[in-house]
């Protein structure tokens, strides 16, 4: 026997084999009774095994099935013992899962619903603290559905916003800063020329039938695009049923409130009065009332001095450039072969053309304050010539103006229509009050009229007279021959005024011009 060395090692192992065989038999009844010793076992155990074969097969197979009995037992158990995750959110418990990738899948189903239900918003799904705690044994106990319906309760959502606030209140909550920022753009789109501004032409000479298209069609560039109110864009966590759609909040944003009154008129009062009264402008009451420009009000008599404000204002400063002729001078030549007092005109003049740059500051569209940053004179005036005796009739003018204010010199009303009025001159402002008077002339009026306070007026012959108001006081008489640049008085706010200024007319043939087309650098 191979691996045995020597008969008593022999024999042990023959010993063992006995004893375990005789174990095996005994258990099955078949050798009760019957004993074998030493040499016996080879002698007889063969005739023995083969009287009772059948048995012993019998007896073998019933061990057999123990074992595997025993073995499909124990895969069973193995096959039945496994984890199982008990979910909680923070401390509470939603019950127990097969899978921690089951509670996985349930989230993004629910994140996919939430899309699917607000697919343009910016959706955050709350699922709180969600951790498991493994649990293994034999056939632990797990309900998915159960476990899931449970956590479905703990979970929350809301959406990801941005509020729009003007001035402290709230407008409206829309879905991100993007769009925030584009309902922006668009209230002040309606009033600029959007996000880039447009490029300025410059303007040279034009042909003679250009002129008129020129002067009519100024250019402008924006320089900056703001909102006079406070706008503030704050990020929130909100009920998506709270987020509002962009058309809402720019309808919101750009609806007007009606403010101010209907102003009874009470004995006493006069135009300037009221807008003193009321912190308005003249202008403001002659545009919004046209018909008390030249009338006198009457007592009981209603102004509507109300006006529509957006709920959020554009500002805009922009660069302007307009194109104005340049009124030619009229040059006397003398001639003492003419008699003094005659006159006979050598050569026609011709209007020249300049380029005014200003810096102008708009409401809502409206101009505010218009500030003259630069002129250029594009081509120059011919003059007239005109050949006289040999002596200069006293007070002729030339033809050309002056600025009848120096220092610091800024127009804060222009020329032209004011709603269903026109303001007929420019009202001028600056550091030094003296009034000059703008060209040679002679003094036709000088006293108080009625809406232009202590007002003068000059003749400057050949049609052309100035017209000087709102004076504090009057520095010379009617009849008087002024030289230009000479004092005529001090600026003031008498007649419909609202503030310290002068306001300066240019008239031809009794008609009101612009004065910027005769004014000077």
């Amino acid at each position: 026997m191979k691996g045995f060395k020597g008969k008593r090692q022999i024999s042990e192992a023959i010993g063992r084999a006995r004893n375990a065989f005789g174990k095996l038999l005994s258990g099955t009844g078949l050798l009760s009774g019957v004993r074998f010793r030493g040499v016996q076992f080879h002698k007889h155990a063969w005739q023995w095994i083969r009287r009772h074969k059948l048995r012993l097969i019998g007896a073998a197979g019933a061990v057999g099935m123990t074992a595997a009995i025993t073995m499909t037992g124990y895969q069973y158990v193995k096959t039945n013992t496994f984890e199982v995750y008990h979910v909680f959110v923070g401390a509470k418990e939603a019950g127990v899962v097969s899978s921690p990738d089951v509670v996985r899948q349930f989230l993004n189903d629910q994140y996919a619903e939430l899309k699917r239900q607000y697919p343009d918003l910016h959706m955050v799904l709350n699922t709180g603290d969600i951790t498991y705690q493994a649990e293994k044994g034999f056939k632990p106990f797990y309900d998915d559905e159960e476990a899931l319906a449970n956590l479905k309760g703990f979970l929350s959502y809301h959406a990801v916003g941005v509020e729009v606030w003007v001035d402290g209140e709230l407008i409206g909550v829309v879905k991100d800063r993007e769009t925030a920022d584009r309902i922006l753009e668009q209230v002040k789109s309606a009033y600029a020329f959007g996000k880039k501004a447009r490029e300025v032409t410059i303007l040279s000479a034009q042909d003679e039938g250009e002129e008129d298209d020129a002067e009519g069609k100024p250019q402008e560039r924006v320089e900056e695009v703001g909102f006079v109110e406070e706008v503030d864009l704050k990020p929130v966590d909100a009920d998506p049923k709270a987020i509002s759609s962009e058309e809402e909040v720019l309808a919101r944003l750009t609806e007007t409130e009606v403010r101010g009154i209907q102003y009874v008129v009470q004995p006493g009062d006069c135009v300037t009065c009221i807008a003193e009264k009321l912190n308005l402008s003249t202008e403001y009451i002659y545009e919004k009332n046209p018909e008390v420009k030249d009338a006198i009000l009457q007592i009981g008599q209603v102004l509507d001095l109300t006006e529509e404000i957006p709920k959020l204002s554009v500002r805009t400063v922009l660069t302007r450039e307009e194109v104005h002729d340049v009124q030619f001078q009229t040059v006397y030549e003398k001639d003492d072969t003419m008699k003094m007092g005659t006159s006979k005109v050598v050569q026609e003049g011709k209007p020249g053309k300049k380029k005014v740059t200003y810096r102008v500051e708009q409401i809502n569209g409206v101009d505010r304050e218009l500030e003259i940053l630069a002129e250029e004179v594009l081509v120059e005036p011919v003059p007239r010539i005109v050949r006289q005796g040999t002596k200069i009739v006293p007070g002729q003018g030339t033809g050309a103006l002056a600025w009848p204010v120096t220092s610091n010199v800024r127009i804060t009303s222009g020329y032209g229509k004011r709603g269903n009025s026109t303001h007929k001159g420019v009202d001028l402002v600056a550091s030094n009050k003296n009034i000059l008077a703008a060209d040679n002339g002679t003094v036709v009026f000088a006293g108080t009229k009625s809406g232009y306070g202590k007002c003068v007026i000059i003749d400057h012959g050949n049609g052309l007279r100035t017209l000087y108001a709102h004076l504090s006081s009057i520095s010379v008489t009617q009849g008087t021959v002024v030289q230009k640049g000479e004092k005529i008085g001090v600026m003031g706010s008498t007649g419909d005024s609202t503030g310290v200024h002068l306001h300066f007319e240019v008239l031809k043939n009794g008609v009101a011009q612009n004065p910027m087309n005769y004014l000077g650098k």
